[in-house]
């Protein structure tokens, strides 16, 4: 090349002959190479692969769940629970009257997230009752990826805030797999702050950034409080989103703890509602009827649902009993008014930054009906009906100013979650409209014409993924991450934005919960209640035995009126036996084309079936730092007879605080040193505190801690005992523990080495403590489980299960 022409390259900027002011080429990883390669950079024309682009305008996707919120609660719906942002958007946007989702938390989001029905996705249940079938082992497959996966192809950047609990609790330790974790290959999200169980401390809860255990920013005494917490970071990613690049679209997942047991809030919140519930839940619900009629949530015609037999009438409680349910809806109302408030500031932030017009804001007033599962009476620790523990009304009404407050975890009783359910029939976990009917508003001011309009089409959880695909102007992808994907089942809601008179085109739709099971079809459904109460844990009777119930919920919306009753089944010239028998029919194809069976009505028994994944490790090692690992992934301690050695090394002067801890307040047993004396505590609920205690301070040093607990109770399951304490080999204390804890310690509390992360198992140290020595390491020794002439662990659990139903 001539000196003249490389003098004139240089002058238009070099590169192959590119200018200075020439746009450089760009291209989608995966395309083919767009450029020029020459010999030399100078004889080539560069280009570079960019990240995807969203299509011009699209919307951002706010996902808001709170949690456990029946139909009859929050004030667009005819509630008396007063949510002023959740008005303001319903009087923006729509709601979405027939809108129905699983009866429980984990399936209803992991239809929220994927598009997929609940079976579908393994995720029939929580992960903690999770079984060895495809439609139960709750495992995200890797061929039905979450939104968040499929819109990273488009441009967007996602944000899970909050609840999670779609993990495995045994993959939810630092050795992982994180497949499943929110920010995992599976589900997407680029960012993850909030906590993995299924339910969560709000004072003290057990936080994750990203994939790393953290605790909160603050504490109790300093105001912290979770709902306040999510919000707060919420704003923040938001914002800094918006900063480095206010064109590219955000999904952001935020779910609230609200209002899921224990119902934590500052008595100023739940003061606002003194005297509100003293009506009791009977009269509410006529009260809420009537309003609900008024607004046009239901039909005028529409009848009060019947109670559920066993629920008491509020006029037979006594003084004291009234008191203290009346009080319990306070905090449940005081807990939901708070957590709008902070959903309020988000808003105010999105409006205040110019967000909010072109953000499609799906608000999802509860993932299932208001839960039954506090019992007839209502439960200080929510720990106490899960493993078989009375609470008296006696007893709650002397610690009724601590309820709702750090130390405890509370919930109230069944009959104000019939009562939240407003106008239907039965809670969660059931398939009837009070376990599946949810309240639901969409807010976009951009692609929403329509303000403060009511929608009655039918539509399920699995239909918000495809909604938000359409409202983008994409298609599902065929692959993510090299892998082929499996359709979407859902159906897009965005036909009903403007057009309040379309016919629905989600027509059919199973459900089963916990082998209750139920089917929609063009305005007809039939369902069945499988014989077990919300305050019971085993079915009366076998599905053979189960009746269908057959309704046409246009005329009749609440399930009041079955039109099976009387009638005589055999009778196969009656049209309604002929619709009943084509609808069950319906049902059963349904449930074979997505992974329902085989049918599974066990409850407790599912979560100790489980063990039998892990029953080989008998013998472990802990070392100081091993903290935070979920419950079901820790030693299991619980049914047997154990032990464990610690070495410690105790330094100069008093030595103080846990060397090992599982569980939290609710229930747990810790070993720790308090002046340098060792202790072991049983926490079992109530709470039965068992303090197991040495004689004298330990010497500085080294240091064999041993415990070991020898099952002698007669009870298979819960089994008492007699724990022992020694140090450096020799005996210093023994004591009995009457009973123990047969199925978990908690939802959210920790296995921790060196510390108790979370809430204190014994008050005699606080919170979030840590061991002031060093801790070598821990070992454990887990003896064989109850019935050894059964060697399959599953059958040993469903042994000491029977026993344990039969002697209650």
């Amino acid at each position: 090349m001539s000196k003249d022409k490389r003098k004139k390259q240089g002058a238009n900027g070099g590169g192959g002959g590119v200018k200075a002011d020439t746009p450089m080429k760009t291209y989608r990883e995966g395309e083919r190479f767009p450029g020029r390669i020459g010999r030399t950079y100078e004889e080539s024309e560069p280009a570079f692969p960019m990240p995807p682009k969203a299509p011009k305008d699209a919307p951002n996707i706010l996902y808001v769940i709170l949690d456990d919120v029946g139909f009859g609660w929050c004030e667009p719906f005819g509630g008396m629970i007063r949510t002023p942002t959740l008005m303001k958007l319903a009087r923006q946007g729509l709601r979405y009257t027939h809108f129905t989702t699983t009866a429980l938390c984990s399936p209803t989001r992991s239809c929220l997230v994927t598009g997929r029905n609940h079976h579908s996705v393994g995720m029939a249940n929580i992960t903690e009752l999770a079984t060895g079938f495809p439609g139960y082992n709750g495992r995200q497959p890797q061929d039905k990826a979450g939104v968040p996966a499929m819109l990273h192809q488009h441009g967007y950047t996602s944000y899970c805030i909050g609840k999670w609990h779609n993990t495995p609790s045994e993959e939810t330790t630092i050795a992982g797999p994180y497949d499943r974790w929110p920010t995992g290959s599976v589900f997407g999200f680029d960012r993850f702050y909030g906590f993995l169980g299924g339910d969560c401390d709000q004072w003290e809860p057990k936080l994750f950034l990203d994939r790393e255990a953290v605790d909160p920013p603050a504490t109790p005494e300093e105001g912290y409080h979770l709902s306040a917490d999510l919000v707060d970071r919420a704003m923040s990613w938001i914002s800094q989103h918006h900063s480095a690049d206010p064109e590219k679209p955000w999904l952001t997942w935020l779910a609230l703890g609200c209002a899921h047991a224990p119902h934590h809030v500052a008595p100023e919140w739940a003061d606002k509602y003194k005297g509100q519930f003293d009506m009791g839940w009977d009269a509410y619900r006529e009260k809420v009827l009537a309003q609900q009629k008024k607004l046009g949530i239901i039909p005028e015609h529409s009848k009060l649902a019947p109670m559920l037999e066993g629920v008491q009438k509020w006029d037979s409680l006594s003084a004291d009993e009234k008191r203290l349910f009346a009080r319990m809806a306070e905090l449940y109302a005081g807990f939901i008014e708070h957590a709008d408030a902070q959903l309020g500031r988000l808003m105010e932030f999105l409006e205040r930054t110019g967000q909010l017009d072109n953000t499609l804001v799906f608000v999802f007033i509860g993932d299932n009906g208001s839960s039954g599962e506090g019992t007839l009476t209502g439960l200080f620790n929510e720990q106490s009906v899960a493993n078989n523990a009375q609470e008296t009304v006696a007893q709650n009404i002397a610690r009724i100013d601590q309820f709702g407050q750090p130390g405890s975890y509370n919930h109230y009783p069944v009959g104000w979650a019939m009562a939240g359910n407003t106008p239907f029939q039965l809670c969660k976990q059931y398939t009837h409209f009070g376990g599946v009917r949810n309240p639901l508003i969409v807010h976009w001011p951009r692609g929403i014409e329509a303000k403060g309009e009511l929608r009655t089409q039918y539509h399920h959880c699995i239909d918000i993924v495809p909604t938000i695909l359409e409202a983008i102007g994409v298609e599902e992808p065929r692959f993510i991450n090299t892998v082929q994907q499996a359709p979407v089942e859902g159906f897009p809601m965005n036909y009903s934005f403007n057009d309040a008179e379309a016919p629905t085109n989600h027509s059919t739709q199973y459900f089963e919960m916990l082998g209750n099971r139920g089917l929609y079809h063009d305005g007809w459904k039939v369902v069945t209640y499988h014989g077990r109460k919300p305050w019971e844990n085993k079915a009366r009777w076998s599905f053979d035995e189960d009746h269908w119930e057959l309704y046409n919920v246009v005329d009749d919306p609440t399930e009041s009126n079955d039109l099976m009753k009387g009638r005589d089944r055999a009778n196969l010239s009656d049209p309604m036996v002929k619709k009943l028998i084509e609808m069950v029919g319906m049902w059963w194809a349904e449930a074979g084309r997505y992974q329902v069976l085989p049918l599974d009505d066990r409850f407790q028994m599912r979560a100790l079936g489980r063990a039998g994944l892990y029953a080989e490790r008998e013998r472990m090692t802990y070392y100081e730092g091993a903290v935070r690992i979920q419950e079901f992934a820790g030693p299991d301690t619980k049914n047997r007879s154990w032990e464990m050695t610690a070495e410690v090394e105790v330094p100069a002067g008093d030595a103080n605080g846990p060397i090992v801890a599982l569980g939290g307040s609710s229930a747990g047993f810790t070993l720790y040193l308090k002046k340098g004396v060792p202790v072991f505590c049983y926490n079992f609920p109530g709470p039965e505190l068992t303090y197991i205690r040495g004689k004298e301070a330990l010497k500085p040093g080294k240091h064999l801690l041993r415990y070991e607990f020898e099952k002698t109770g007669p009870e298979p399951f819960g089994a008492g005992g007699t724990g022992r304490l020694y140090v450096d080999g020799k005996k210093v204390a023994q004591a009995p523990i009457p009973r123990t804890v047969p199925v978990g310690y908690s939802m959210d509390e920790t296995f921790d080495v060196g510390w108790d992360k979370g809430t204190a198992v014994s008050p005699e140290y606080p919170s979030n403590s840590r061991f002031t020595g060093r801790v070598l390491r821990v070992d454990f020794d887990l003896k064989p489980d109850f019935h050894p002439d059964h060697a399959d662990p599953a059958k040993k659990a469903e042994a000491r299960f029977k026993h344990e139903m039969m002697r209650q």
